[in-house]
């Protein structure tokens, strides 16, 4: 393994400050504050090179204008930071709609998609995005795809596609998260169903998030696609492996955007944000992966060569106790971990590379 490597760049989620938060919850963390504490973080002379955004309120409006974009980009370069993947609001609650609805929530998805692509271009322009994808999901609940699991996937698809044809026009690409709370990609199995049914691998690919494919692993909400024992124990180390070997053998060639995250092996969920995995940090007692070893999953091929599909990646540590948030140690310890995890299965030499095409170059 080789220490130094350059590639990938190492970037900090902002959505942590939002996402389980607000309501009956604690309050959002604001986005000055997210970005303050990750450009704070240093380890050995390493720091973190950007940021991954959520555009919705408190944060970014998904309606920003153009003074606000410049304020936006002002406030990331002016901390030496750039910015990388974008979460789109494509939910319901926030003025999206279902991937698989009626007509009109289907347009209502779309419009977000258009809007995010947007702003990731006008960044662009701006000089402080040169990498990263917008990131979708079906914003559709399981049971109501377990209803029509074949027809509900085909609508999906079609939604995507046309989500597909809009990014295109913008110059961006879309990642589909694996999370098992969005119908339709609740299951490794499902997930990759729909990707081929959506078949456009140039624009639409896959966001591995180590905490959410973990539990795919045990086949939450998706008990015909668990891929270990029913009585499976965590001190098995080799079942897990094998496990993680056939998930990422199906996915990681789809995979163009990837989250650094540890997971207890319980499902959590607060504030508004349905059951889902529980992201820990990086040193919990309880976290069920070997962070740096359990990467290379992901970031390495079938012959162990890094794939170079993603020019960064991204820490995950959703809903944290503010406590946890505020603290610098907090960042300083999930630096040091993704330093591991490029040490281990980073590359020198140009940034793109791998299968499918560097990422922001379709």
């Amino acid at each position: 393994m080789t220490a130094g490597n350059a590639w990938p760049k190492l970037h900090n989620a902002m959505w942590p400050g939002l996402v389980g938060k607000g309501g009956d919850a604690e309050p959002p963390i604001d986005l000055e504050t997210m970005l303050d504490l990750t450009a704070a973080a240093e380890v050995d002379g390493a720091r973190f090179d950007g940021v991954d955004l959520f555009l919705a309120e408190p944060h970014t409006p998904i309606d920003a204008s153009d003074d606000e974009i410049e304020r936006l980009a002002e406030a990331v370069s002016s901390r030496g930071l750039v910015v990388g993947s974008m979460v789109a609001p494509v939910w319901p609650p926030v003025g999206g709609g279902s991937a698989m609805g009626d007509a009109a929530e289907r347009a209502r998805f779309v419009e977000m998609v258009d809007k995010a692509c947007r702003i990731g271009s006008r960044l662009r322009e701006l000089g402080v995005r040169s990498y990263g994808v917008v990131r979708i999901d079906s914003a559709a609940p399981v049971e109501a795809w377990a209803q029509d699991p074949a027809g509900n996937t085909a609508i999906i698809a079609e939604t995507f596609r046309q989500a597909c044809d809009i990014a295109e026009s913008h110059g961006e690409r879309l990642a589909a998260e694996g999370e098992i709370c969005w119908g339709g990609m609740h299951s490794w199995k499902a997930m990759v169903e729909l990707l081929e049914a959506v078949d456009r691998p140039q624009t639409l690919g896959f966001q591995a998030d180590m905490a959410h494919t973990l539990l795919y692993t045990l086949g939450a909400n998706a008990p015909e696609a668990r891929l270990l024992p029913d009585d499976f124990s965590w001190e098995d180390r080799e079942a897990l492996d094998t496990a993680l070997a056939t998930l990422t053998a199906a996915l990681r060639p789809w995979t163009i955007d990837f989250h650094i995250a540890q997971n207890d092996g319980t499902v959590f969920g607060s504030g508004t944000h349905d059951k889902t995995g529980r992201h820990c940090t990086v040193n919990d007692p309880n976290g069920r992966l070997d962070i740096v070893h359990h990467a290379g999953f992901w970031m390495r091929d079938e012959t162990g060569e890094p794939t170079r599909a993603f020019q960064h990646i991204c820490w995950d540590g959703c809903m944290f106790p503010n406590a946890t948030m505020l603290d610098q140690q907090t960042w300083n310890d999930v630096l040091g971990a993704m330093v591991a995890v490029r040490d281990a299965h980073g590359w020198t030499g140009e940034a793109g590379g791998g299968r499918r095409e560097a990422e922001g170059q379709a």
